[in-house]
């Protein structure tokens, strides 16, 4: 292959551009295209969608805004007189504050509620909001004020419950005691209707923004000092009247058992009194027996035995201060006369 000579058109104009390039105006106009360049291409990702606006104002579709394809990559826009804005095209979070409510049944509450949302027309979302702080603070007053309304037309069980069917583990000694302990009350709604109901009200009021409302949930809710402290006092009378119930049931087994004890004691003293008089009985009988057959052995042991019977008559009812007054024929007055003697005589 033979090579071009050096006064080629070719190397001539080549020396020409590069002569033109190295110059003033030649170094100004490669920048002004460098700049025109770059400023009117720009790259779209696919986790965003894009608005152009010209002199402020939006001009053309959204761009990347379907979720049925795809427009990420490179696109071109007139420099300096159009701008790209970009949206964010995931799922957002809110998170709010928060915020004290009452209940129908007149308990003041503290709820904490959280959201998930994402810009679903972007052109009506620059057009009202701008940006994402805009969009935070309206939600914070839309789904504030929808949980609260939907709050205080439920009784706080629906609010704190969410299963209709569960059923909390039960001390034996507690539903023995009361059956009302221990027992949930039943529940029509539940907090995951309360939490659809919230969805389903403050949907219509944020897609005039050009938000999709995707979910909230309530995350927290705390009673206030004053009603945790309610709270805790009837928990407090509730168990003390499970211990009252004890207590009484106790009194009443200590009733009984002294009232057993004080019939069986009694009926052991009775037993042990018939028996005591019995075994008195029978000795005195006894008693009785020997005495006869001693003093009956002849007249003058019957003699001795009137003898001491009333030396102790007179000893149990004579004293020093004593004043007796007797006839002279009495009975008992006959040994203050005389002791006769009726021992046999000896021959």
């Amino acid at each position: 292959m033979n090579s071009l000579p050096i006064n080629h058109p070719l190397f001539q104009l080549a020396r020409r551009i590069v002569s033109a390039a190295c110059s003033p105006l030649g170094g100004f106009l490669a920048v002004a295209f460098a700049m025109f360049l770059l400023g009117s291409a720009y790259i779209v990702d696919q986790t965003e969608q894009v608005i152009i606006t010209q002199f402020g104002r939006p001009v053309g579709n959204p761009i990347n805004a379907s979720t049925a394809k795809s427009e990420a990559g490179l696109h071109f826009k007139l420099p300096l007189i159009q701008q790209a804005n970009r949206f964010e095209r995931r799922i957002l979070e809110w998170d709010g504050a928060p915020g004290e409510m009452t209940t129908r049944d007149k308990l003041y509450v503290v709820v904490n509620t959280f959201a998930r949302w994402r810009i679903a027309d972007p052109l009506k979302y620059f057009q009202s909001l701008r940006d994402e702080r805009s969009a935070l603070s309206r939600l914070d007053d839309i789904i504030g004020s929808e949980t609260r309304n939907i709050v205080a037309r439920h009784n706080l069980i629906e609010v704190v419950r969410s299963d209709k069917e569960r059923k909390p583990e039960q001390d034996s000694a507690l539903v023995e005691a009361s059956a009302e302990v221990g027992v949930l009350p039943p529940i029509q709604f539940g907090r995951k209707e309360l939490e659809r109901e919230i969805l389903a009200a403050a949907s219509p009021k944020v897609h005039i923004w050009g938000i999709e409302l995707l979910d909230v949930r309530i995350k927290r809710i705390n009673y206030k000092s004053g009603v945790i402290e309610k709270i805790y006092d009837r928990m407090m009378s509730e168990r003390m009247q499970i211990a009252e119930r004890f207590r009484s049931e106790g009194a009443g087994e200590a009733a009984k058992i002294a009232g057993r004890k004080e019939k069986e004691l009694q009926q052991i003293e009775s037993d042990a009194y018939r028996k005591l008089q019995e075994i008195k009985g029978v000795a005195d009988a006894k008693a009785s027996e020997i005495y006869a057959a001693a003093y009956t052995a002849s007249p003058t042991a019957a003699d001795f035995y009137r003898f001491v019977k009333t030396l102790e008559t007179y000893k149990a009812t004579l004293g020093r201060d004593t004043t007796l007054i007797l006839t002279t024929d009495s009975d008992f007055f006959q040994l203050f006369k005389k002791i006769e003697d009726r021992s046999p005589q000896r021959p």
